[in-house]
Order: structure tokens, then sequence, then C-alpha cells
């Protein structure tokens, strides 16, 4: 079976549909497919998986989606997006302070968004002015509350598109996160190897 976390392309998914052997795969949505198949998941009934989880149910020709909405992923996500926007508000308020070229504004506005990540960094519409302008002021900022409440109402929920029909949505659900811990453990390891030193001793 085959995993994936990084979203692949409709050529990809065609492939491993037509391959010989057949290949199952386990994939990840990206958010505007979210978006195009909200209207009919809103026709669909949650269904408790145990306690704490939830999936919604669509099928579609030879796949099926699944809604997840997890209670635990929403206790761990919501406050991480809280706490990076709060600092990101105030970032931006610091260096709305600033007396800053143009040019260095823009770099610490890269240095900022990095920081924040760029799910959180899309939540406030930033607009910086050309140099010399009337007001004085570079830059501004406000925070896109339409954007948000989509956030809040999407947080601790995942859409899965697989071609394992007929197993249990609460096992597929399960070994995605599965996955994905395996995932995060081997960047974990590839990131202490990048910087532990390693020392070679060489034979006489």
């Amino acid at each position: 079976m085959r995993h994936n976390r990084g979203i692949p392309t409709e050529e990809v998914l065609t492939e491993i549909r037509e391959s010989d052997p057949p290949i199952c795969y386990l994939v990840g949505t990206p958010k505007g497919r979210l978006s195009k198949l909200e209207a009919q998941l809103l026709e669909q009934p949650w269904k408790d998986m145990r306690p704490g989880l939830e999936v919604k149910l669509l099928a579609q020709e030879k796949e099926l989606y699944i809604l997840a909405q997890s209670r635990q992923r929403l206790s761990k996500e919501r406050p991480i997006r809280r706490r990076r926007l709060k600092k990101l508000w105030q970032r931006l308020a610091q260096l709305r302070q600033m007396r800053l070229s143009r040019d260095e504004l823009l770099i610490k506005l890269g240095q900022a968004k990095a920081e924040a990540g760029r799910s959180v960094w899309k939540l406030v519409q930033i607009s910086v002015a050309q140099a010399g302008n009337s007001s004085g002021q570079l830059l501004s900022y406000r925070l896109d509350k339409e954007r948000l409440r989509v956030v809040r109402r999407r947080e601790g929920r995942y859409l899965l598109r697989s071609n394992l029909i007929g197993i249990d949505p609460a096992q597929l659900w399960e070994l995605y996160i599965q996955l994905t811990q395996i995932e995060e453990a081997f960047r974990n390891l590839k990131g202490d190897l990048a910087v532990r030193p390693i020392y070679i001793q060489g034979h006489k």
C-alpha cells in the first residue's frame, strides 16, 4: 500500500490506479478538494467510529473519501494555531513600530512568515506600502475573520482519499495517523543526524 502525506497529483493517482499489479493507496487531500466536496459531505451523516472520532464517507467511482473528525487532534491543533497567531500578531505590532526601510521590513516579514507557518500567515491580510508614501506608515494588517472561521471549522478534520473500499474507516484513520507518526520520527532522526558531529578515526 502507498501512503503519502505530500499531496499526489491526479496524474500520479491515475498511474497508481492503472498499475499492474494493483497498488492500494491512502493519501491526504488538498484543502481545495475539501472545499469542492464540502456541499456533498454536508449531506452525509457523521458516524461514530470510537469515542472522539467521527467520520463521513463519500464514495465516488472507485474511490472513497473519508472526512475524519477527531476531538484529540482538535485539542492539539487549536492551541497551536492560537499561539502562533498571537505571536505573529505581536511581531507585526513590533515591526510596525520600528523605523525600517521597505526592504528591511520585507526581510523581517519573510522571517515572521517562516516562523508562523503558511497556514497561520494566511489568516492575516498584510499590506506593505511603497516607500515614501504620504502616511509614513509602511505596514498595515488586519485579521481575515472569514478565513479564520473556515480554519476553525476544519481544525481536527482530515479528508483522506483511498481505493481501499470496504475497510473500516476507523482502521484507515488509525493507519494514516500511525504512518504520519513514523514519518515524523524519520524527519527527527534525519535532523539529528544532520547536526550531530561525526568523528572518523583512520587506521594506520
